[in-house]
């Protein structure tokens, strides 16, 4: 059992692959629905969710919540999946989202431009340049989207652990490379593997309720169920959530202890 994330550019077979990935390993397949999943619990339009993941950074900023609530928000949706194995989630920033969980195989499917214009010029009915225009516009976003979020290149290999080029690699071939990776000893379910994975899910709920009471500057950790909040700037005063918010995060199934840090960095695992 894994968790398989697949990061892509429009039109680059993406979808295709993570459906047939989904359906020779018996997994779930998470998309867009995770957009309305998340909607749904938090009382969000789902077109302001749609707007956070793919508009340019500076429409985020005036949006309600801001950036980090609408992260906020996708993340614990993805979170909630992903807790229960056996999926395959396509979209933005999977890789990143769930940082921390270690039988997560990260996958980038990239396409050579012409063919992504080919692909885009019979859907919508436009002009080869048109075409180009309108995908290197989504190219763009999508890449300040990731990079404005979490300061890194959602191109940079380093970031997957499996890049693969549809072009002479059919969507069939890329499929068995995942199967096969997917596989491996370092990507399955281990009972550690699957207590992080719930930690995450736990910092992620949590999150959630600390951005919809405009906690924006605190970041969560949780090792086996013991959670601290640490603020990420104090200045000269020490900082404290509301009794009221931390009352409420301690009734959160799985949290076994609380105490916030501040003034103290947080550690990578930290959302």
């Amino acid at each position: 059992m894994a968790i398989i994330t697949i990061s892509r550019g429009s039109y680059s077979k993406g979808l295709e692959v993570a459906e047939k990935t989904a359906a020779r390993l018996g997994y779930r397949v998470v998309s867009r629905d995770l957009l309305l999943e998340a909607s749904d619990h938090f009382h969000i339009p789902e077109i302001k969710l749609v707007r956070a993941i793919h508009d340019a950074p500076s429409i985020l900023d005036r949006l309600t919540h801001g950036r980090q609530g609408f992260l906020a928000y996708i993340q614990c949706a993805l979170a909630e999946q992903a807790v229960q194995d056996n999926l395959v989630y396509h979209g933005l920033a999977g890789h990143l989202l769930l940082k921390g969980a270690p039988h997560v195989l990260k996958v980038r499917i990239i396409a050579d431009l012409e063919s992504r214009v080919a692909a885009e010029m019979q859907r919508e009915g436009i002009s080869a340049a048109e075409a180009r225009s309108l995908l290197l516009k989504d190219d763009d976003e999508r890449r300040r989207w990731t990079q404005s979020l979490y300061g890194v290149d959602p191109w940079d290999a380093s970031l997957y652990d499996l890049v693969i080029h549809i072009h002479k690699l059919t969507v069939d071939d890329a499929v068995d490379f995942i199967v096969h990776a997917a596989e491996r000893p370092c990507f399955q379910s281990t009972p550690e593997a699957r207590r992080k994975m719930e930690d995450l899910a736990l910092a992620c709920r949590i999150k959630s309720v600390l951005v919809q009471n405009a906690c924006y500057n605190v970041a969560v950790a949780s090792e086996y169920g013991n959670v601290v909040l640490y603020h990420k700037s104090s200045g000269t005063r020490t900082l404290h959530v509301d009794p009221t918010i931390k009352r409420k995060i301690e009734t959160i199934p799985g949290v076994n202890h609380l105490e916030e840090h501040s003034g103290m960095p947080a550690p990578p695992s930290a959302v």
